[in-house]
């Protein structure tokens, strides 16, 4: 996507191939400044602190961070404990373990000095695996939303809800959610979307400047008026992303989710969630044994003088979910509708 005109990645592999760039998003939408990862601890900084955020970005930036600490120690200490560094920095976006994983597996039988450079070539080509995934939701998600558009008449643009952030800023390019937005705008098709602020972090901000950035037509709109747009009929869909999904289609996605799909609910709004394979956690259906990261009290207030629960994500039962939009297709958020699409995870 671009900013300023530019094409940009949230994260890019530097020239000298010994680091990685990436967009400090805790600077954003006040700066665009990017800075230099180029070693594991640099990686794992970045991704605890939340200078990189959004699942697919996460999963990523940890398999570029396998790399960059295999450069430095490759032996078998070396690559466990590149991975539990890793694995400890954020408990709950299964991008992150399913990366780590991947690259682990990938050089493990590898003699160490082989290590590093093959490790560097699998997370190139993870990267470029979420840009393709994305790029289809876009194309999946953009044939849905493009039917409900028709099935309201065209009179007016259509008005998205989103939540959080899941544009390019969290993935690599394009976005989960925000890829069949992308999509339809550079298509013509008049559309706005509604951008949930997202408390206590405030993604929504983040939203709200990539769309800026790309000329798409939207709207910030704090977190507890939603339930005032679905009332006045000011909603036509909600589009929001997702940090794990079970095999169940059950969604955990940022804290706010859950009351945005009740919402849409109560008011006959489709609900729909972009999937992409990786944040699917196939050998999980009990949504209860997702790890809800809890965030610090000084989110919410800084002098800390009451009691305060942060979670940073909630969960949306399949039920409340109208479909599934993913890499290969739109599904039912069911285990029959994921393994139609995906026969391999049967079993």
């Amino acid at each position: 996507m671009k900013v300023g005109g530019v094409p940009r990645r949230a994260i890019e592999a530097a020239d000298d191939g010994r680091a990685v760039v990436i967009v400090d998003q805790t600077l954003l939408p006040a700066r665009f400044e990017t800075i230099r990862l180029g070693t594991l601890e640099a990686a794992a900084a970045a991704i605890r602190s939340m200078q990189v955020r959004g699942a697919p970005l996460i999963g990523v930036t940890a398999a570029y961070g396998m790399a960059l600490g295999l450069g430095a120690d490759p032996s078998d200490a070396g690559l466990e404990g590149a991975a539990a560094m890793l694995r400890a920095t954020r408990p709950t976006a299964i991008n992150l373990g399913w990366a780590v994983s991947r690259i682990a597996d990938r050089v493990r039988p590898l003699p160490p000095d082989e290590r590093a450079a093959a490790a560097w070539t699998a997370a190139g080509e993870l990267a470029e695996a979420e840009v393709a995934a994305c790029e289809a939701i876009g194309r999946h998600g953009a044939a849905l939303v493009r039917d409900r558009f028709a099935e309201r008449g065209g009179d007016r643009p259509l008005n998205v809800l989103t939540h959080c952030n899941a544009g390019w800023l969290a993935t690599v390019d394009w976005g989960t959610a925000l890829a069949p937005v992308y999509r339809l705008h550079d298509e013509g098709v008049p559309l706005h979307v509604w951008v949930s602020e997202t408390r206590p972090r405030n993604q929504g901000l983040l939203t709200a400047w990539e769309l800026g950035e790309h000329g798409v037509p939207h709207t910030l709109v704090v977190d507890n008026a939603a339930g005032l747009l679905f009332q006045r009929g000011l909603v036509d869909l909600c589009l929001v992303g997702t940090d794990r999904t079970t095999r169940a289609g059950d969604v955990c996605n940022k804290i706010g989710t859950a009351m945005k799909a009740l919402a849409a609910r109560e008011a006959g709004v489709p609900f729909y969630v972009a999937a992409p394979s990786s944040s699917i956690e196939w050998g999980l259906v009990d949504p209860e044994r997702i790890p809800i990261e809890e965030r610090s009290s000084l989110e919410v207030t800084a002098e800390c003088r009451v009691p305060v629960f942060n979670p940073g994500f909630d969960v949306t039962p399949a039920r409340h979910v109208s479909a599934l939009i993913t890499e290969r297709g739109v599904c039912p958020p069911s285990e029959a509708g994921l393994t139609a699409l995906f026969p391999e995870r049967i079993g």
